[in-house]
């Protein structure tokens, strides 16, 4: 998922940048599928009046889109997580459904959170550390709904308590990330796309 920023309307390095993943992929025996492929841009200027030229690979036109699923996040041209958060709260209330039945059952408090914690709260905080700080105060809200009736935690607390274990594991890390040197940056490069 190439990321490149357009600046002056020069798309030079955006295009190198697809030129340089065809490449990669033609040296790693690995093919393309243009039908599958999908281009969003981000657009932040107040006039977005700007046509781009279709991104081409191996001749073929790639479809551009205003929204994405990658990797099970719905990340949209706007960069808002309304459409994400929509399709999580969906799908934590079709799972909502099993949760009910479980509790008419008459199965434990303990069971009914262990039930909640594995098959709804781990849908609700999918990849929450790149949503969940820019998700707007409705849908938090819209997340927050259908809790059991047992004492849980909140998604806020989940969230903080996320982040903070990935900042530790960040701190450990022999070379912080704000600190690499153009080798570690290039060995990096050199590892993940076979070019620096």
């Amino acid at each position: 998922m190439p990321m490149n920023l357009i600046l002056d309307n020069d798309e030079t390095h955006y295009r190198e940048e697809i030129q340089h993943l065809t490449q990669w992929c033609s040296n790693n025996n690995l093919v393309l599928n243009t039908s599958k492929t999908k281009e969003v841009i981000v657009d932040y200027r107040r006039s977005r009046r700007t046509e781009h030229a279709p991104l081409l690979i191996h001749g073929e036109a790639v479809e551009r889109v205003n929204n994405i699923k990658f990797l099970g996040i719905h990340i949209t041209s706007d960069l808002t997580w309304s459409m994400n958060t929509a399709h999580l709260v969906k799908k934590a209330q079709q799972r909502l459904f099993f949760l009910r039945k479980l509790k008419r059952a008459g199965l434990s408090p303990q069971l009914l959170t262990n039930f909640y914690r594995a098959t709804i709260e781990s849908i609700l905080c999918l990849s929450a550390a790149v949503w969940y700080g820019s998700c707007t105060a409705q849908g938090r809200k819209d997340l927050a709904q259908g809790i059991v009736g047992s004492p849980l935690p909140d998604l806020d607390s989940i969230y903080a308590g996320r982040m903070q274990k990935k900042a530790r594991h960040v701190a450990r890390r022999p070379y912080p990330t704000g600190k690499w040197t153009v080798q570690m940056y290039r060995f990096h490069l050199e590892n993940d796309y076979g070019h620096g």
